[in-house]
């Protein structure tokens, strides 16, 4: 797929709208991990050295469109930016009377998602977003896989569209992983949302060797093989897909290996007692929160063995460190493994960042559900529009 790059375009003296991906974890106003908004810097610093004005939009959280709240706001987001650049940036809550940005100088527009019409892909709101800027940049990879005003229309109705320095890097290096890669290959897709990966792994098992689920997806699998899961977060609703996923990659001589241990809990709080068992074991109000040590040693042999990792979601309530056993051990075996590794999505990112081994992952993309659907084979309608774009 063609479409053009930031680094192609004239930008001096030009009004650059970047659209990035600093989704970040905010928590009580205090970021948990920046590593979204440093992914972002080279577009922005590009731009400006260039001579440009640059302007910023992203989401942040999953807010009510049209009702601001105080943790809506990017102002945690701004000063963590204006900090990594060594120049303030402005944030800019009013910006549909309209505003000018100087060169060399940031600006930030406020949350994405209280602008009514954002999530639907406004066309007016899009041509609003247009009208800002000389030229129109998509650098969130993370939300490529949504057709939303600020990653969508916004790009049919600026003046010029391209790709930034980040985006143009995350589809090459997929690209590349994903075309021909060194077998075997090993998919890790893990994480409490469940009904949203089940198709994504009804795709991943026509082309992995070894499908490794983790989280609450692991426990609708266990529910699929008739095991007792007690109280644990499942979707019972969607065990005969489950037991597709299953046959479909036995059948092409792979697996998906499911925990014989567990770590189990009464409760779910980072003050709950963590007790080890075998998934046989599992109690009527139990609540499986890990995978248990000898399950986890397992996992760890089979990415011992690949040449491709690509890793989505952590196998455990990692946060709580009684629950991160599992989590700890995956992401060791990854990081010593000689495979190529890709990893992506927030919660692994977050766990990367914990167990020390960012430097150990071949590639870290900064996306979830984007990193999902290009692994899935699906078009990425913000980046197809930029595509259209260039052609």
């Amino acid at each position: 797929m063609k479409f053009n790059k930031l680094s192609e375009q004239a930008l001096a003296g030009k009004r650059v709208l970047i659209r990035v991906d600093m989704n970040v974890p905010v928590k009580n106003g205090v970021i948990g991990d920046d590593t979204r908004i440093r992914a972002s810097l080279p577009s922005i610093e590009l731009c400006l050295k260039a001579g440009a004005g640059v302007i910023l939009m992203t989401h942040l959280g999953r807010p009510t469109e049209g009702e601001p709240k105080p943790e809506d706001s990017l102002a945690p987001v701004v000063e963590r930016l204006s900090s990594l650049l060594g120049k303030p940036v402005r944030l800019v809550a009013d910006w549909q009377s309209g505003f000018s940005v100087a060169p060399g100088e940031v600006a930030m527009l406020e949350n994405v998602r209280l602008n009514k019409g954002e999530k639907k892909n406004n066309a007016d709101l899009g041509r609003a977003y247009a009208a800002l800027c000389d030229v129109f940049v998509n650098d969130a990879f993370g939300t490529a896989h949504r057709a939303e005003a600020s990653t969508h229309a916004v790009a049919q109705f600026a003046p010029a569209a391209c790709a930034g320095v980040l985006l143009s890097a995350e589809l090459e290096a997929l690209g590349k992983a994903l075309q021909a890669p060194a077998r075997p290959l090993v998919a890790i897709v893990a994480g409490s949302k469940v009904s949203t990966k089940l198709t994504i792994l009804e795709s991943l098992a026509d082309k992995v060797d070894q499908l490794i689920v983790g989280g609450g997806i692991a426990n609708t699998f266990l529910l699929a093989e008739g095991k007792a899961i007690g109280k644990s977060l499942a979707e019972a609703e969607l065990v005969d897909e489950a037991k597709k996923v299953i046959a479909k990659i036995r059948a092409r001589g792979g697996d998906v290996p499911l925990p014989a241990d567990v770590v189990c809990a009464k409760e779910f709080a980072e003050t709950a007692a963590a007790v080890t068992k075998s998934a046989a074991e599992v109690e009527a109000d139990d609540m499986i929160l890990d995978i248990g040590p000898d399950s986890a040693q397992a996992l760890a042999a089979i990415i011992a063995k690949a040449g491709t990792v690509v890793w989505n979601g952590p196998v455990g309530v990692f946060e709580f460190e009684q629950f991160g056993g599992g989590t700890k051990t995956l992401a060791q075996a990854i990081a010593a493994s000689s495979a190529f590794s890709i990893a992506g999505g927030g919660d692994t990112l977050a766990a990367i960042a914990k167990y020390g081994i960012t430097d150990d992952i071949s590639y870290i993309s900064t996306g979830g559900g984007a990193f999902l659907e290009f692994l899935e084979g699906k078009e990425l309608p913000a980046v197809a529009i930029l595509a259209e774009r260039a052609g």
